[in-house]
């Protein structure tokens, strides 16, 4: 194998790793996902008593896969507008993420203290704030840049 065949099998490989998607089926398994572990977060709040952070946690981590699954999965149509809007919504949820996760501490930091007169430790963001947060701006992104194509 010449210099010129590796370069262009690592190039179809990394095509097909970037233009990986599920099938469009996915979106309501995420759907469903979602939906089913948010409703099982409201239950485990208002309805369950004792030690519940494993169910917590595990409720977390399902609904950022339902959410992962409904921003992987294909569009009934396919084409290259829809490519380029996702590429798009995954770089302004990337951007917005980041700024999210740099200020948000700092402004719970400030609101906490201001509502509160014995103020409140500074506290970092978790895993999953962020990552529901910027799995949330691009699903919104993508689909508000489809309806307004």
């Amino acid at each position: 194998m010449n210099k010129e065949q590796f370069i262009n099998c690592e190039r179809r490989r990394f095509d097909k790793l970037i233009n990986f998607r599920l099938p469009h089926k996915f979106m309501y398994v995420g759907i469903t996902i979602a939906a089913l572990s948010i409703i099982g977060m409201f239950i485990r709040a208002f309805a369950m008593e004792g030690d519940t952070e494993l169910l917590k946690s595990v409720l977390q981590k399902t609904v950022l896969v339902g959410l992962l699954l409904m921003s992987i999965s294909k569009d009934k149509i396919e084409d290259e507008m829809t490519i380029q809007l996702r590429s798009q919504s995954y770089m302004v949820a990337f951007v917005i993420g980041v700024i999210y996760a740099l200020l948000m501490p700092y402004v719970e930091f400030g609101v906490s203290n201001a509502v509160h007169a014995e103020g409140e430790a500074f506290k970092s963001l978790g895993d999953f704030q962020v990552l529901l947060f910027m799995l949330m701006i691009q699903l919104m992104f993508y689909h508000n840049l489809k309806r307004f194509r």
